[in-house]
């Protein structure tokens, strides 16, 4: 077969109807996972000693009964997210309500569907039963970048990544600019909830991922990988804060909004 015509049978599987449905499904899983971090974040407030991260809220579902199914289900959405935004960074949006095809916008599709593909693969470890911690698995690698110049510059170019992903939640979630991802936007219907769930969410979402990369600064400027321990340090630092379990429980509750918020892109998002 020529390439041409793979490259047409490729185009026409992401136009088509079921490709789409399994990318919304790819956002409910991705609310799924955000309830169950935001109610892992809630618990550490109140004495809990589990991660607060994608690998607590993963291990938590494996050990409930039914969970690795669950596991399997969810792997399943994030790996058809994943395809999805392959398709938007490849071939650009595939309907009429379809995004920009800039090249900032193929290369941020790039960058979630990356993000997806790992959360695939964590979900898959675990279903197996070999998950990790993705704390443990972050404070490794970056005591390996840290023994080395270019090692701790990398580090701090993932820093400054995640400060201005970080920054964009929280823009987005003040300016609105989430309304431009949703292909119908009626204040009076539908935009009444889906408006407070997306401006909280993305706040929480963003203010974390600050969290994450200010810690990641920390960490490279004091040679301690300890400290560069991904969300799950971020969340807890703010705990041992004064009035840390207020904040932890606000932070929680925030990004399970966010949560609830991927429920309704589920079925609102321009695709």
């Amino acid at each position: 077969m020529r390439t041409g015509e793979v490259g047409r049978g490729a185009r026409r599987a992401a136009r088509s109807r079921g490709f789409e449905r399994g990318a919304r499904f790819g956002h409910v899983v991705s609310g799924v996972l955000h309830l169950l971090i935001g109610m892992l974040a809630v618990a550490v407030a109140f004495g809990s000693r589990e991660n607060i991260d994608q690998s607590g809220a993963l291990a938590t579902l494996a050990d409930k009964p039914g969970g690795r199914i669950a596991l399997w289900v969810l792997s399943v959405g994030f790996v058809a997210m994943a395809l999805w935004r392959v398709v938007e960074a490849v071939w650009g949006g595939q309907s009429e309500h379809a995004r920009s095809n800039s090249p900032l916008d193929r290369v941020k599709a790039m960058g979630i569907a990356a993000v997806y593909v790992g959360l695939s693969y964590s979900t898959i470890g675990f279903a197996l039963g070999s998950g990790k911690s993705s704390g443990e698995q972050n404070a490794a690698l970056s005591a390996r970048l840290m023994q080395s110049l270019p090692g701790k510059a990398l580090l701090i170019v993932a820093a400054l990544i995640l400060l201005g992903v970080g920054g964009y939640h929280v823009y987005k979630g003040v300016t609105r600019g989430f309304r431009d991802d949703l292909t119908t936007y009626d204040r009076t219907g539908a935009g009444r909830w889906i408006e407070p769930l997306a401006v909280v969410g993305y706040v929480a979402k963003g203010i974390t991922i600050v969290g994450v990369g200010i810690l990641v600064v920390i960490a490279t400027v004091r040679s301690d990988p300890s400290q560069a321990t991904g969300l799950d340090g971020a969340l807890k630092t703010l705990g041992a804060q004064p009035f840390g379990a207020v904040l932890l429980t606000c932070a929680g509750a925030g990004v399970a909004i966010y949560g609830l918020y991927c429920f309704a892109m589920a079925r609102y998002a321009k695709m």
